[in-house]
């Protein structure tokens, strides 16, 4: 998952971006937008750049304006990919996807235990591939939505057990169309798990969360995923 796509257009991080606030959600850092007494809830997980970029907070708190409690939480641990300080394969060796996942548990175990009832992850990039580790467990999430995904393989969607969506892009060598294809064959074999998947045309992989707010669109087809995104959890997380 180390490609130059995953690295393209980089964002200016932001710690004091968006209308929320910090917290700290199940021992992690923590971005938070929306209700607190709010009993959905959404889980965002970032890509390699982490939880400080600003048009990930903004779709946060544009998710919040529905009606959910967003938490995005900083995985990285203050740490997130930086070209100029890391080595790549270092680095994802020591931010590896199962760790992801097991504090995205942590995460949504502390959010229940504050009240809330439903819970949707939505990932993009690395996080879309912690998002297909957690679909896998019934219990922890109930919906889950994965944007230009990781190499997330048949396998691992084999394996998922909450209605999952797929949000790909036309041109993206990590995660092409035709594995996106694939894995939509292998969703829509699973008859007792909605699924849907789609793929974006003229966009490239992160085109989500690191658009350029200058191209008209750039900004078109993030806003379309954004609202495909919302649309699923507004289904599913009731």
């Amino acid at each position: 998952m180390s490609g130059a796509e995953c690295m393209k257009n980089p964002p200016t991080l932001n710690s004091a971006s968006g209308i929320g606030n910090l917290q700290e959600i199940g021992g992690l850092n923590s971005y938070v937008s929306g209700s607190i007494h709010s009993k959905l809830a959404i889980l965002l997980i970032s890509d390699v750049f982490g939880y400080e970029a600003p048009l990930l907070r903004k779709l946060a708190d544009k998710v919040a304006a529905s009606g959910y409690l967003v938490v995005v939480p900083d995985f990285f641990y203050g740490e997130p990919l930086d070209r100029e300080k890391h080595d790549l394969q270092t680095w994802f060796k020591d931010h590896g996807i199962d760790k992801g996942c097991e504090d995205a548990k942590v995460v949504v175990e502390y959010l229940k235990s504050k009240g809330v009832s439903t819970i949707g992850a939505a990932g993009f990039c690395w996080g879309g591939m912690v998002v297909s580790q957690l679909a896998k467990y019934e219990s922890t999430i109930d919906a889950a939505v994965i944007l230009h995904p990781g190499p997330i393989t048949v396998d691992d969607i084999n394996e998922v057990k909450v209605p999952t969506a797929i949000l790909a892009a036309e041109h993206d060598h990590i995660f092409p169309p035709d594995q996106a294809k694939l894995l939509g064959n292998a969703l829509s074999a699973k008859p007792e798990i909605e699924s849907f998947v789609k793929i974006f045309p003229g966009v490239e992989h992160g085109w989500t969360v690191r658009y350029n707010v200058e191209d008209e669109s750039a900004v078109k087809a993030a806003e379309e995923a954004h609202s495909d995104m919302l649309n699923w959890f507004t289904e599913f997380i009731k």
